[in-house]
C-alpha cells in the first residue's frame, strides 16, 4: 500500500504479518528468530497441517499398537523442538513422532 502526501512523497508500508502492523517498507522487518524449522528425513521443510508417511514400522509405547511402514499420517503440527511433530492417529490419543522417521507427502 501506498500513502501520498500533499507534496507527492510516497511513503511505501508494508503489513507485518509477524507484529499484525503496518511498517515502512525500508524500515528493518522483525524476523522471528525463534522459529524451528523441522525437515523429514530426506530434508523436506515440514509445516502445520502437512501429511506425512511413515518410512519405518514404529512400536508405540503404551497403545500396544505397531504403525506399519507406509501410514499416512494426516494433519500434522509441529511442536516447539526441532525433531518432533504432534499428531493424531486413530485409537492412539496424544501420538508425538519423531521427523527422522516420517516423509513429507
Amino acid at each position: 500500500m501506498i500513502d501520498v502526501d500533499d507534496n507527492g512523497d510516497a511513503d511505501a508500508f508494508v503489513y507485518d504479518e509477524v507484529s499484525g502492523e503496518w511498517v515502512q517498507a525500508g524500515a528493518a522487518s522483525a524476523v522471528d528468530t525463534d522459529a524451528v524449522i523441522v525437515r523429514d528425513s530426506v530434508g523436506n521443510v515440514l509445516a502445520d497441517g502437512d501429511q506425512v508417511t511413515l518410512i519405518k514400522d514404529l512400536t508405540v509405547k503404551g497403545a500396544g499398537q505397531t504403525l506399519k511402514r507406509g501410514t499416512l499420517i494426516k494433519s500434522i503440527r509441529l511442536t516447539g523442538d526441532a525433531q518432533e511433530i504432534d499428531c493424531r492417529y486413530d485409537g492412539i490419543k496424544g501420538l508425538v513422532l519423531r521427523a527422522e522417521f516420517v516423509r513429507k507427502r
